[in-house]
């Protein structure tokens, strides 16, 4: 908290994550994105979806607020769209990202989004997990770390959740499928809809019959799980430059009272200037 008693622990973490990532990686554009409600079509399908989820702690919310006053400053463009959730605009800037020939980077925990991994798109960890070396800063998983990790290729993730389902979101698995056996289904039959159109191939009689009986909830998972690439981007691919805008960044960080973060970034500041006279 600061000296007024506001909490900033989520504002301190968000920065310094975000800044970590800018040293990382060095990228030319950059986003963040949010959700903005919950997608129509999904809801339609699982009136359930999502609503396990607890409510945002109290002390979070104004945080809240306040890490999307910061974006700007700090040079990114901050997006969404109502009634659409951050992974699928994800996807469709994505998309457009590829037809142009963009390497992208996505900084995310979003399991869903392990769908995208190919040779333009990783993934971007700073989880020990993830780390081939102890003493890497951070790891950035390609297809082939999604295939040691999931036991299936980037290809493959979204028929996997189509049968065990995704607790995280209230997505219902088929009972008697855990992550084991639906893996060594999909890397058998490559999607569900194969593995339905040759339920005969599976010897084990209660699996087969199982699964026969949970047709519709698999392929109705299966939706669940696609992103959408339909979505007008709501910022160009073309205008994500980062440009940081100091002054104010160095104001709100100030109300906040993170001492060492303004040191770090007025020195930043002014090494951008080519060492003029301090902007705060």
């Amino acid at each position: 908290m600061n000296s007024r008693g506001e909490p900033t622990n989520a504002i301190y973490g968000f920065v310094k994550t975000v800044r970590k990532m800018l040293k990382d990686l060095k990228p030319d554009l950059g986003a963040v994105v949010w959700d903005e409600g919950l997608p129509e079509k999904r809801m339609a399908l699982q009136p359930e979806y999502k609503q396990q989820r607890a409510a945002m702690p109290e002390k979070m919310i104004p945080q809240l607020d306040y890490i999307q006053r910061l974006c700007g400053p700090m040079g990114f463009a901050s997006i969404a769209k109502s009634g659409t959730e951050a992974d699928d605009l994800m996807g469709c800037y994505v998309l457009q990202a590829n037809r142009e020939g963009i390497e992208t980077i996505l900084a995310t925990n979003d399991k869903d989004l392990f769908q995208l991994v190919d040779d333009l798109v990783k993934v971007y960890s700073s989880n020990k997990a993830d780390l081939k070396n102890p003493k890497d800063s951070h790891a950035l998983i390609g297809s082939a770390e999604v295939l040691a990790k999931w036991g299936v290729p980037p290809s493959g993730i979204g028929e996997v959740l189509a049968l065990r389902g995704d607790s995280v979101d209230n997505i219902p698995g088929i009972d008697g499928i855990g992550s084991k056996t639906a893996v060594s289904l999909i890397r058998e039959f490559g999607t569900v809809q194969k593995l339905l159109q040759e339920l005969d191939r599976i010897p084990n009689a209660k699996l087969r019959e199982r699964i026969a009986a949970n047709r519709e909830q698999i392929l109705q998972n299966r939706q669940m799980v696609t992103l959408e690439f339909d979505h007008d981007l709501p910022v160009l691919l073309g205008q994500l430059k980062i440009a940081p805008r100091y002054p104010e960044l160095l104001q709100l960080l100030e109300q906040c009272e993170f001492r060492s973060l303004i040191t770090e970034v007025q020195a930043e500041a002014n090494q951008a200037k080519g060492g003029q006279q301090e902007l705060f």
